[in-house]
């Protein structure tokens, strides 16, 4: 790859989609030195003078903190709107006028909205860079693209790794991400673990299996933990639900714990995309496969300083 050439200036970010291989590895190496830029000197000016609107329609911690992290460590400024009950939006303001107003502040939209499809419409109104960071249930790119490398950063060749899914793959927009990208992957294989209510929708199955993806189903994970290279926990979501007692009943199907991981390999590693509700016990974090603590969280900070970086600036 010519690395003079920036595919990713001044584009949005909307869907796992829009990725091939060679943008993926562009986007990891940009990381792996976002990483090292942090670590030696804690940030540097590369974005000084560019701002970033950080639109959250839905509660986030993690991935609204850790955009502002990237944008303050790259020398960017940041408007941060998140609880909307507050502005404009409950007066019956669209989101194809919020985008356009913020877009005419800043250089680019961080947004988070709980409808499929939104990011999408943003970036149809919005005349800067969009970034989806979570669409209601539909995808969540830059969650998928720090998982993708903190699983790189792990295996040499991810292609003949097995992934275990686990959880709510119905609703869970990290899964949908993920799944793609992995799915360039072949002949990766794919283990969904879920109720049968939340088994991951079906038109993403078969996406997932027209690109020749190894993918099998099941409810029961001791059936497929032993032969896990990356095991992806999720919580069920509660705010998906609109019957409490389902929520009540599924919530805990599935809880990894010492005595699970007895079963999984000692070469395995343990993800999830926080938050957790109990579906992975407090005294897991102690065991060194478990990375959702000690590197997947971080990843998110080193992953959306590369893309902030590769959107704003001309040179990869």
């Amino acid at each position: 790859m010519n690395m003079s050439r920036n595919p990713f200036y001044l584009q949005d970010i909307l869907s796992a989609d829009q990725f091939i291989k060679s943008e993926l590895l562009l986007v990891v190496r940009t990381a792996d030195r976002m990483k090292k830029l942090v670590e030696t000197k804690g940030g540097e000016e590369t974005l000084k003078g560019k701002i970033m609107t950080a639109l959250f329609y839905e509660p986030s911690s993690r991935t609204f903190g850790s955009f502002i992290a990237a944008m303050q460590r790259l020398g960017g400024g940041v408007i941060p709107i998140q609880g909307v009950q507050y502005s404009s939006v409950s007066k019956g303001e669209t989101l194809a006028d919020t985008v356009r107003t913020f877009g005419s502040y800043s250089d680019i939209v961080v947004l988070r909205h709980p409808e499929v499809g939104s990011a999408k419409i943003a970036a149809e109104f919005c005349d800067k860079p969009v970034i989806n960071a979570g669409d209601g249930v539909g995808e969540h790119p830059t969650q998928a693209l720090l998982d993708f490398y903190t699983i790189t950063r792990h295996f040499q060749d991810i292609s003949g790794l097995t992934v275990t899914m686990v959880g709510d793959l119905l609703n869970g927009r990290t899964i949908h991400s993920l799944s793609k990208l992995l799915s360039l992957y072949r002949p990766l294989t794919l283990n969904l673990v879920s109720p049968e209510i939340l088994r991951l929708p079906q038109e993403l199955l078969r996406i997932l299996k027209d690109r020749k993806m190894r993918v099998h189903e099941t409810e029961n994970l001791g059936d497929v933990i032993g032969d896990s290279d990356v095991l992806y926990v999720t919580r069920v979501q509660k705010e998906r639900f609109t019957d409490l007692t389902s929520y009540e009943r599924l919530k805990h199907q599935y809880i990894v714990t010492p005595t699970l991981l007895r079963k999984a390999k000692k070469t395995a590693i343990i993800l999830h995309p926080l938050p957790r509700v109990g579906e992975i016990t407090m005294d897991v974090d102690l065991d060194p496969r478990a990375l959702y603590i000690r590197e997947q969280m971080v990843n998110g900070m080193y992953i959306r300083m590369a893309l902030l970086s590769l959107i704003l600036t001309k040179r990869a």
